[in-house]
């Protein structure tokens, strides 16, 4: 136990495993492409990618909910776990938040069901789509584990855990190249994740001395957060909402636009880096959150600017290395990724490079605001990434039909571009307060 206190109290411990865990979870993203790619049908893969994208926004329409107990719970941990007043955090707000995202899972689910059912999603497997959302979906209560445990200062228990659980459904991916029947490692990928997640979330259930009936007291929970942080709970859901909408909206769109496949290779190309740049940039600004939040809530505020102008400082460097890659591999990565069904140019490349730049300074601001429980900023700035997100590829359309391609990224990069500057300016606010 000494020793995993000591871990959990090493930045350079805890940064190293979150890299790891980081590099797992990009290897396992890059995998579904490279294996799905090869084990379906060209039109079974488009609609596996829409899947995709309905996964990502259900996982994201937890609306910021485990954002807010990460920045409550934390709060309440550094205060030597003392109730503060009547607002402060209550153990019932847990069982509330689990009930709640168990209905986004079941509420999205049925969607899926329906769009399967009636033609909206196309597919001559629906079971396999089916087992894969729902192995998406287990990403929320992941999510939870993860936000509690860090709130607790248990970060490297978290990420050893979840590095094992990747390592594990990542061969069982890896395994249907080799013959495996894609339902069954999807299903074994799930029981995995399951177990996982449990004692996960049963070690957050002991480390805040909690008992059955705080997971079971809707009433008291809803109640305290209806009372205390609905205006919270409303700005973090309309950022949350917003912002998923932007980052995924262009698969919908740009398939609207067009039937022709590359131009959704490309975004989803970009959507990988930008996946990848952002969890590298998470994992360090996590790495970094426990001293972050305790100079903030302890009013250090030298401190406070230092360790901010440092996070956005190594983030950049994260966002260098990979326009690096990008420019000396970034065509090769493509035509391999995916099983050279199309090309990509160097005009792409570069805008996808100016949008990653953009897209980091972003990434950090909502990750340090989010610890914080800013979101009414954080709200106010997603909006026009919102508005130019969906509007990238009606107006690509209409300006240079026969560069779909490229109209497209240089106005979605134009828009993340414009976003981290609204984001520096906040950033900047928040260092001079």
């Amino acid at each position: 136990m000494n020793r995993l206190a000591r871990m959990e109290g090493s930045a350079r411990i805890l940064a190293l495993v979150k890299f790891a865990n980081v590099g797992l979870v990009l290897i396992w993203g890059f995998a579904v492409t490279f294996v799905f790619v090869r084990a379906l049908p060209i039109a079974e893969f488009q609609s596996f990618l829409l899947l995709v994208a309905f996964g990502n926004f259900t996982i994201s329409a937890e609306f910021g909910l485990t954002s807010i107990i990460y920045a409550r719970l934390r709060q309440h941990w550094l205060g030597s776990g003392e109730a503060a007043a009547d607002g402060g955090f209550r153990l019932e707000e847990m069982g509330v938040l689990f009930l709640f995202l168990g209905l986004l899972v079941a509420g999205a689910t049925l969607i899926l069901l329906g769009a399967l059912a009636f033609g909206g999603l196309a597919t001559d497997m629906p079971l396999l789509f089916l087992l894969f959302f729902l192995s998406a979906c287990l990403n929320l209560p992941a999510l939870l584990a993860k936000r509690a445990l860090a709130a607790v200062d248990g970060n490297f228990l978290w990420e050893a855990l979840d590095c094992g659980r990747r390592v594990v459904t990542i061969g069982l991916l890896l395994a249907i190249l080799s013959g495996l029947d894609p339902r069954l490692s999807v299903a074994l990928q799930l029981c995995v994740s399951l177990c996982v997640i449990g004692y996960a979330i049963g070690h957050v259930h002991r480390r805040l001395e909690m008992h059955r009936r705080h997971w079971l007291a809707f009433r008291v929970g809803g109640g305290h957060v209806r009372a205390h942080y609905l205006r919270d709970i409303g700005a973090s859901a309309a950022f949350t909402l917003s912002d998923i909408i932007a980052y995924n909206a262009p698969y919908f769109t740009i398939a609207a636009a067009t039937a022709d496949p590359r131009p959704m290779l490309i975004f989803d190309f970009f959507f990988k880096m930008s996946r990848s740049l952002s969890m590298l940039v998470r994992a360090m600004v996590e790495a970094a959150l426990p001293r972050i939040t305790r100079a903030y809530h302890a009013g250090e505020k030298d401190r406070f600017r230092q360790l901010l102008a440092r996070a956005l400082g190594a983030a950049m460097i994260f966002a260098i290395g990979l326009a690096g890659v990008l420019l000396l591999f970034g065509d090769r990565l493509f035509a391999i990724l995916f099983d050279r069904r199309a090309a990509i140019d160097r005009a792409d490349i570069g805008l996808i490079i100016l949008a990653l730049a953009a897209l980091t300074i972003l990434c950090v601001s909502v990750y340090v605001q989010a610890a914080l429980g800013r979101f009414g900023p954080l709200l106010a700035r997603s909006l026009p990434f919102l508005v130019g997100a969906l509007a990238s590829a009606p107006l690509a359309l209409l300006l240079w039909p026969e560069r779909f391609d490229l109209a497209f990224l240089a106005l979605y990069a134009l828009t993340l571009i414009g976003v981290a500057a609204l984001h520096l300016l906040s950033l900047r606010r928040l260092m001079r307060a």
